[in-house]
């Protein structure tokens, strides 16, 4: 396998992140408001998705050009956020777009349930180089995302369904990302116990 080639850390960040804060500042700018394209008339809502979806493809495919790889999760987010996103701006309706995130965390979940079931170390194929462990670690990893990914999707329907626009647009922006930089965090004990010797050179 080919080492993904290295860029600007701040570059990365940008393109990981702009076209999310981006879709936060247009739905805060527009929420209250009625955006009218081609004699349509779109909520603010469906108008930031109908900007994050394009600058999201931009920006993954800038990824990929400038590193030459891109991640299975990034390459399934861009799937979806196309589906979903392009059925919300077609059919103008915002729940689509909202039950992405859900679909996403489902397929991850039932992803790695069943390299638990089959014992095949998936997530150590994605995550080795970041995170190199001995394969119990991955094993104890790869339970706790699951159930982890199991419990985003049931957060974020309740959120979408039972909460306001504006709430759900937080918890997407802000909510979402802590709670995994919480997770990995949180299991950085983890890490230190499994972790394989570094070679000495």
């Amino acid at each position: 396998m080919t080492e993904p080639r290295k860029i600007n850390t701040w570059l990365k960040a940008a393109l990981d992140l702009g076209p999310l804060v981006l879709f936060f500042v247009v739905f805060m700018r527009f929420r209250d408001q009625t955006v009218t394209l081609a004699g349509r008339e779109y909520s603010g809502f469906i108008f930031a998705t109908l900007v994050f979806v394009p600058v999201l493809v931009i920006c993954t495919l800038a990824l990929w050009r400038l590193t030459g790889r891109l991640s299975p999760m990034q390459i399934a987010t861009l799937v979806l956020v196309v589906v979903f996103g392009g059925l919300s701006i077609w059919l103008n309706d915002p729940r689509f777009f909202k039950m992405k995130p859900t679909i996403i965390y489902l397929i991850f979940a039932a992803l790695l349930g069943a390299s638990l079931i089959l014992r095949r170390n998936w997530l150590e194929l994605v995550m080795s180089e970041a995170l190199p462990m001995r394969a119990e670690g991955w094993r104890i990893l790869t339970l706790r995302m699951t159930l982890l990914f199991l419990g985003l999707a049931i957060a974020n329907e309740a959120v979408w369904r039972l909460m306001s626009e504006t709430a759900w647009v937080n918890f997407k922006t802000f909510g979402l990302p802590a709670i995994m930089v919480v997770f990995f965090v949180a299991n950085s004990r983890l890490f230190e116990r499994y972790a394989l010797p570094r070679d000495s050179e």
